[in-house]
């Protein structure tokens, strides 16, 4: 799916809206119909940020929700999102993952970096090394070669990857994730669900 808004999109759509474009395409129904709970989009922050869905508009990817009913409803305008595989079961535990991507464990943090890493993490492999070709990073990023490096510097700040190299021979991205330590179950928890 991201390979497909990577191409879908125009190349510097915001990470914010493509983190939005995500979602809508990963919960659309077969008809192109998505509907976005408000927590939802609290959750990533977006609820009042009509930007987005204006950037997402003015591509001719999606027609812009009425915004005074919750849920958000959307009607997607690109067809081809409906053909991308899997099929929507399989979409709907993606767009979960898409929120809490792992291996990589995220912190709350900007659009951006959450964008950068959901596609890292779509990028490692469960032994090995993980790498990317800088090219392809940039493209499901929407972002220039020379963010690329201060975002994974950020990331590497937030301990979210332990070291990260770009061999510009190849132009490839090489990263190591921090070791992960067991969680305490609560910590797993929907915040709602705490004590």
């Amino acid at each position: 799916m991201l390979t497909y808004l990577g191409t879908a999109l125009p190349r510097f759509t915001s990470p914010a809206a493509r983190l939005l474009a995500l979602q809508c395409a990963l919960r659309a129904d077969t008809r192109g119909h998505v509907r976005l709970p408000a927590g939802l989009l609290r959750g990533m922050c977006l609820r009042q940020n009509r930007e987005l869905w204006l950037e997402l508009a003015h591509a001719d990817w999606l027609a812009l929700p009425d915004f005074r009913t919750l849920p958000v409803q959307a009607r997607l305008l690109d067809a081809a999102v409906l053909d991308q595989a899997p099929g929507r079961r399989a979409r709907r535990r993606a767009a979960d993952w898409a929120l809490r991507p792992r291996p990589l464990l995220l912190p709350a943090a900007a659009p951006v970096l959450r964008l950068t890493a959901l596609v890292l993490a779509a990028h490692s492999c469960t032994h090995g090394e993980h790498r990317s070709d800088m090219d392809i990073l940039n493209r499901l990023c929407g972002h220039s070669p020379q963010q690329a490096g201060e975002l994974l510097d950020r990331l590497v700040a937030t301990h979210t990857l332990k070291t990260w190299q770009h061999n510009r021979e190849t132009d490839e991205v090489f990263w190591q994730l921090p070791e992960l330590q067991a969680q305490p179950r609560s910590a797993t928890l929907p915040r709602a669900h705490q004590r």
